[in-house]
């Protein structure tokens, strides 16, 4: 559902404070699912731009952690496919991509195949890359998906051949 009065930045905060005020009203969100991910964790779609432009130290590692189908059609600059965060086999993808690297690499994950509150793929990804000891993750706040909160902003995307 859209609502064209309201601006991006207000959803965001009208998502956060829904999600806490379920979490107050139904208790602890799900493992599983993406409110389970701490604000802190977060990410917003202008600062992970800013910080592919800026380049040196601070440029994360992105990782796509969605559909391989996403994937192909529009990825962020960049980036990598690693497989669904909520299949087995992408979480082992996931973990043999980032087995050599240091556990202070500077890792952005991102799915963007859904509204946020129904991703089924970042809270599994960023729960096992803490399990793994990383301690530099951050997860891609999408609220609609890719294309309405990276693509249609104008932010840098690639295409699969």
């Amino acid at each position: 559902m859209r609502f064209p009065f309201l601006r991006a930045g207000t959803m965001a905060v009208l998502a956060a404070f829904f999600g806490v005020f379920a979490q107050a009203q139904f208790g602890a969100p799900a493992e599983n699912s993406a409110f389970s991910i701490a604000q802190a964790q977060l990410i917003q779609p202008q600062e992970l731009n800013r910080l592919l432009h800026a380049g040196g130290a601070d440029k994360p590692l992105v990782l796509q952690v969605g559909s391989r189908v996403l994937f192909a059609q529009a990825h962020i600059a960049g980036s990598e496919y690693v497989g669904p965060g909520s299949q087995p086999e992408g979480l082992q993808q996931l973990k043999t991509r980032v087995s050599m690297l240091p556990r202070k690499t500077f890792i952005v994950l991102y799915c963007g195949c859904c509204p946020w509150n129904r991703c089924p793929n970042i809270a599994p990804a960023i729960r096992l890359l803490h399990d793994l000891g990383f301690t530099r993750v951050k997860a891609l706040y999408l609220a609609d998906n890719l294309g309405t909160d990276w693509v249609e902003k104008g932010f840098p995307v690639e295409r699969s051949r």
